[in-house]
């Protein structure tokens, strides 16, 4: 069972990484914290920035985990972000994106030819790439300076790992920043957007709503400015100062998800 106050809240949006696991290793009470969401009926849907992976890729690596959950359970910010420019930027267009197989794949399943050089390029869509190349960086460069829409998926600097913190797509973001003094459309955490849609998905209101994130500036702002309530676990990007001093403070700040589960 859910530990009180928590066990009152109604639906729960959860981060991954930094929440559930660092890289493959997973966090302490990972398993038996969903577990208990299961047994217990409460709605919970995996909310993530990370889009460098599909819905599929992620039960795999939840499963290695034992944590077992189906497609369904997982909305990345690449799903939002591939949802946001078939409704905004219809296909068929040429895209380049800078991205993993999450962003490229949801890109793709929604019409899209995604190419590799600037020519007669409409939209750029760019996420966190742990194989991005100087040339491709170089194409996304003159195609947004030539006029094409950039879309970004997330803007998390730094990307927790099982040796350290290490560079998020934030970090792609600030290197097309600098390349074409441009800034890009975020359709990610913290924006209210990828909220608003995770919700639909759920069926659930704001109010009856929490936020388990490790990161202030995109889980926590986030849920704060679509009206949920916020828990910041300490295992991933945050300190307990930081998070004790940060404005909108968080509802509950926790050491990990065993301070969740009785």
């Amino acid at each position: 069972m859910l530990k009180p106050p928590f066990n009152d809240l109604k639906a729960w949006l959860i981060d991954m990484d930094g929440v559930l696991y660092h890289g493959k290793r997973p966090l302490p009470a990972a398993t038996e914290f969903i577990t208990t969401l299961q047994e217990t009926g409460t709605p919970f849907l995996f909310l993530t920035n990370n889009a460098t992976r599909t819905p599929a890729e992620y039960v795999q690596r939840l499963a290695e985990m034992n944590i077992h959950v189906t497609e369904e359970d997982i909305f990345t910010s690449a799903l939002a972000t591939a949802r946001y420019v078939e409704k905004n930027y219809p296909p068929p267009r040429r895209v380049i994106v800078i991205g993993g197989n999450g962003i490229r794949r949801a890109v793709q399943e929604a019409g899209y030819e995604l190419v590799d050089r600037a020519e007669d390029v409409t939209l750029v869509i760019s996420a966190m790439d742990t194989d991005a190349t100087y040339a491709r960086m170089a194409e996304a460069t003159l195609a947004i300076r030539a006029g094409a829409t950039w879309v970004q998926t997330n803007p998390d600097p730094t990307f927790p790992s099982e040796r350290g913190i290490t560079p998020g797509a934030g970090a792609i973001m600030a290197f097309l920043e600098a390349a074409t003094e441009q800034k890009p459309l975020i359709i990610g955490k913290p924006e209210t957007g990828i909220f608003r849609q995770a919700l639909d998905i759920l069926g659930a209101a704001p109010e009856e709503t929490v936020m388990l994130g490790d990161r202030l500036e995109t889980d926590i702002l986030g849920g704060h400015r679509a009206g949920l309530k916020t828990i910041c676990v300490l295992t991933g990007i945050a300190s307990r100062a930081q998070a004790q001093a940060y404005d909108p403070r968080p509802d509950w700040i926790i050491d990990d998800l065993t301070a969740l589960i009785e």
